[in-house]
């Protein structure tokens, strides 16, 4: 803490000397905390506010330290007596420059610049995040001796890349009921792979359609495991990721609201039309595993529980030839080329921007696995391209909306109506999620203190009111 004679110190404005030639120097030569009256005069004049110079400068008397002061609240009060709203707002946006040009000088004399530059609801959350963080740096790196103001307990100015963002809160329950949604959704694709393999055309009767891909390229049979083993090992680096964001949570619900959301579309796709298999190679019939030997008998064409059986071991296999599932007819679109861009976008959306070999290695990751997808002749290359525009199409619609928050605050109705998971799972969310990590020790460090605290409490008041009933029998006055 400063004491008052190292605060003049902070904002001392020269020797003597230097004071007294002030008047005789132009504004933009100097710093406005050193600005006399006249120095305001000529500012006012430069940025059209003729009209203000007399109320400002005559009436009452405002210098450059006081101009530097002032907020919209004080453009407003009776004793200025500004009438004309314009003249007002004009002034006030200009104040508001000026104080944003001359942040470190406003720190030095030891004001909040949160209270005097009051930004828009939109970026209030962001702005103290960026702007006083930086103003800091530069102050506490021209002066090392500002670094025990600026780190004062309750300081605005204090580093708080610990602390808790209101606008980012994990909201488990959210997070658990997007997981409840995805799991909803993998169960009806997997239900719905089972009619449309059902509803494959003849092989005999149907060809593969022409494919400019297909028709140049040989089949390369292990190509298709070499598909779900780049998956497997893209999955494995977003686990990493979420294991040490901070914001994880965040990130598992917008993974299972998108995942869910583009694989319910699939569902659609999939059964409206059925395309013919695009590859002779592919055994479309019951003589894959045991499995499915036992499963594809004629019973189950009228069996619901049948269907439900072989759905739940396309469930359980999560759709994977490694897992000894065998498909057909699930071609538009195709739900490998989802998963791998999927999870492709949100590594390289939530790591660093200078970690540009994780990026290179799942961008890398993602095209080889759709190139072993067709190089299998698992799909035909549309169904690989429309994978990749709507998974990618729509990771950034949702990402864009949920960052700028007056994108989806400008019409909430209409938001609600056509997006109404995002309205529901980004309520809460203000602002871009930042890529800030921690151990994965401290939520469960966090989660053991909670339990630790209500348990002692709960033990606690067990324990007074135990004691206050032996004493209330023990008391003979209660008798």
């Amino acid at each position: 803490m400063f004491s008052n004679e190292g605060k003049n110190q902070l904002i001392s404005l020269g020797p003597p000397d230097y004071r007294d030639s002030l008047s005789t120097m132009d504004f933009k030569e100097i710093s406005p905390v050193l600005w006399t009256t006249d120095h305001v005069k000529e500012w006012m004049m430069t940025n059209n506010h003729s009209k203000l110079i007399h109320l400002f400068c005559e009436d009452h008397a405002i210098d450059g330290k006081a101009l530097l002061l002032l907020t919209e609240s004080d453009l407003r009060s009776p004793s200025l007596g500004i009438r004309a709203l314009g003249d007002m707002k004009r002034l006030s946006m200009s104040i508001r420059q000026l104080q944003l040009e001359n942040c470190d000088a406003i720190v030095q004399m030891g004001y909040d610049l949160s209270e005097l530059i009051q930004m828009p609801k939109g970026l209030g959350s962001c702005y103290p995040l960026c702007s006083l963080r930086s103003v800091r740096d530069r102050l506490i790196h021209k002066d090392p001796s500002l670094s025990d103001f600026m780190e004062r307990p309750g300081s605005q100015y204090q580093d708080d890349s610990g602390a808790e963002n209101p606008g980012l809160q994990p909201e488990i329950g959210k997070t658990l009921l997007s997981l409840f949604y995805l799991f909803v959704v993998t169960w009806i694709t997997a239900f719905v792979m089972v009619v449309v393999h059902d509803r494959v055309p003849d092989m005999k009767k149907y060809p593969p359609l022409p494919d400019i891909f297909l028709d140049n390229v040989p089949t390369i049979p292990w190509a298709f495991s070499m598909c779900e083993l780049s998956g497997t090992l893209l999955l494995i680096v977003w686990l990493g990721v979420l294991t040490f964001h901070k914001h994880r949570f965040i990130l598992l619900r917008r993974f299972f609201c998108l995942s869910g959301t583009v694989f319910l579309l699939r569902c659609v796709t999939m059964i409206i039309t059925s395309l013919s298999v695009p590859g002779t190679h592919l055994q479309c019939n019951p003589s894959v595993d045991e499995d499915w030997q036992r499963l594809f008998t004629e019973e189950m064409y009228t069996s619901l529980s049948r269907k439900i059986q072989r759905a739940y071991i396309i469930w359980r296999g999560a759709g994977m030839s490694i897992q000894g599932v065998r498909t057909c007819g699930d071609y538009m679109f195709s739900g490998h080329t989802v998963a791998l861009t999927m999870l492709n976008f949100f590594i390289t959306e939530y790591t660093p921007r200078h970690m540009y070999f994780v990026h290179t290695f799942t961008w890398m990751l993602n095209m080889f696995g759709i190139f072993f997808i067709l190089a299998a002749h698992e799909h035909y290359s549309i169904d690989v391209f429309i994978a990749f525009y709507i998974t990618s199409r729509l990771f950034l619609y949702y990402h864009t909306l949920a960052n700028n928050r007056s994108l989806m605050m400008r019409d909430s109705n209409r938001t609600r109506i056509w997006f109404p998971l995002f309205s529901f799972f980004e309520s809460s969310v203000d602002g871009i999620v930042p890529n800030e990590y921690e151990s994965p020790l401290v939520p469960l460090g966090k989660l053991c203190s909670l339990i630790y605290t209500r348990v002692f409490h709960f033990v606690r008041d067990t324990h007074v009111q135990l004691l206050g009933k032996r004493i209330k029998n023990t008391d003979p006055k209660s008798d």
